[in-house]
């Protein structure tokens, strides 16, 4: 047995403030990255082509930091119950540690990956890395079990102490000739792009792939917009959102690093105001920790409603009103805006997910896991905990004390795009109406004619009351 030791990426795809990369080369100076292109992800069809675009880019930024270290990053393509134990076999080596995953697929996964490697004698090491505190640190005091509501979760998780940045890798030790030669016998493959692996995105990435793009961004955001963020952040016609998303989704930054970001920005604080915006964006983080605890101690949430009452919901999921939504034609213009960014950009506001949310699940009454797939093939941010939880408070099902909750596309777009410049942004069609009709969506039937915009697919307050008399007929 050498001192080899694989560090097994997966949403973890930086160098820097990396807990289980850290830990193994504490063990050994000899480390090697390893990462999997996992059939069974990729084959799929709830995979956006932006976000393995993102993912492409953020391994081949890694792929040269390891070079820069001294080591390597080994690219393997299949199934890593397999392909993972195979490849550590045949380069004997030591161990193979990586970080954890809230998921019920990547927890089986880890499983069967470790059993693998302990039939061979392979030691393995894992740890959490892609959150502040992992599931059964934050739990309620009067039960002991895990929070089912947001604020007092937030209460809870904003008291405890934080995880420090981890120490800066300088150097590592990574195969020899020989060893890359075996690594390629065994499955090691050149990185391949998005449209090797079949996936096309034409449109530009709203944020690079990559540490130093992420950490970039977070530098820019917490330099000027966070201190507005509390009052931007719901308009979307403004850049007032941090951006982040897809990078900690796929790990191109640490979280540690993110949260102490803020604690210093926050330090810096010159009025009240700025110090709000700070705090709300912290909130943010709770909310994706929320959303991951959830589905650690709840995996049944990927696959349906939380709620009873919604287990067994007659939704009507009528396919061509369910088909005008994807396409930004439902006639209400706030939500065809909304619904041609996530089209053209693999990424949409969070104030229009919630308007666009509520249309198709209380609106146009389709089950909300049509349109959480929908969103997951779009989506370059697309993560399964905040996609599924963001969707199941929309619809009701999920764990929110407000269950009937309903958005007004007309009187969230006076409230947030109320000069209709979102609008016009995403609708370049109609952008000369009248500000007035491309806010109400109130478009007078030859105004309608003139711009061949569509007529409205349904009617608010008949299909709102009908959601309604569904709702008290599964609640009775």
């Amino acid at each position: 047995m050498s001192d080899l030791i694989f560090f097994w990426h997966r949403r973890d795809l930086r160098i820097s403030d990396n807990l289980g990369l850290t830990a193994a080369t504490k063990k050994s100076t000899k480390v090697i990255g390893v990462f999997c292109l996992d059939s069974n992800i990729l084959d799929r069809d709830n995979v956006a082509p932006a976000r393995v675009t993102y993912m492409i880019g953020c391994l081949q930024e890694l792929q040269d930091s390891y070079q820069k270290l001294g080591s390597q990053l080994i690219i393997i393509q299949g199934k890593p119950e397999k392909d993972i134990p195979l490849l550590a076999e045949s380069l004997q080596a030591e161990a193979v540690y990586w970080n954890r995953d809230v998921e019920p697929y990547g927890r089986e996964r880890d499983r069967n990956v470790a059993k693998a490697l302990k039939e061979k004698g392979i030691e393995t090491n894992s740890f959490w890395d892609q959150l502040l505190h992992p599931p059964g640190e934050i739990l309620t005091k009067s039960s002991d079990s895990p929070y089912k509501v947001y604020t007092p979760f937030w209460r809870s998780w904003s008291e405890q102490d934080k995880q420090s940045v981890t120490p800066e890798i300088e150097q590592l030790k990574g195969l020899s000739k020989d060893e890359l030669e075996t690594a390629t016998k065994s499955g090691a493959v050149d990185l391949p792009t998005a449209k090797d692996l079949g996936y096309e995105w034409e449109y530009p990435l709203l944020l690079n792939p990559g540490e130093a793009a992420a950490q970039e961004k977070l530098e820019e955001f917490c330099d000027r917009t966070i201190y507005c963020y509390d009052e931007e952040r719901n308009f979307p016609y403004v850049d007032g959102t941090s951006g982040l998303s897809a990078a900690l989704k796929f790990g191109a930054i640490g979280i540690r690093t993110v949260w102490q970001a803020t604690v210093d920005t926050a330090e810096n604080c010159r009025s009240d105001e700025a110090k709000s915006g700070v705090i709300t964006w912290q909130k943010e983080l709770a909310w994706r920790e929320f959303y991951q605890h959830c589905m650690f101690f709840f995996p049944e949430l990927e696959k349906g409603a939380y709620r009873d009452e919604f287990k067994d919901f007659p939704w009507e999921n009528d396919e061509a009103k369910f088909q005008a939504w994807c396409e930004g034609k439902t006639g209400y213009p706030i939500v065809d805006a909304a619904m041609r960014q996530l089209n053209e950009s693999g990424w949409m506001h969070n104030r229009c997910r919630m308007i666009v949310a509520s249309f198709l699940t209380k609106d146009l009454i389709i089950d909300w896991r049509w349109c959480e797939k929908y969103f997951m093939q779009k989506l370059f941010d697309g993560d399964l905990s905040a996609n599924n939880g963001g969707w199941q408070w929309s619809a009701s099902s999920g764990m929110d004390p407000k269950p009937l909750r309903i958005f007004n596309p007309a009187s969230q777009a006076a409230k947030y795009d109320q000069d209709g410049e979102y609008i016009r942004q995403w609708l370049p069609e109609i952008s000369s109406m009248d500000t007035e009709y491309l806010v109400t969506g109130k478009i007078p039937e030859l105004e309608r004619a003139s711009y061949d915009y569509p007529q409205p697919i349904v009617d608010l307050k008949v299909q709102q009351r009908k959601f309604k008399e569904l709702y008290k007929e599964q609640k009775s």
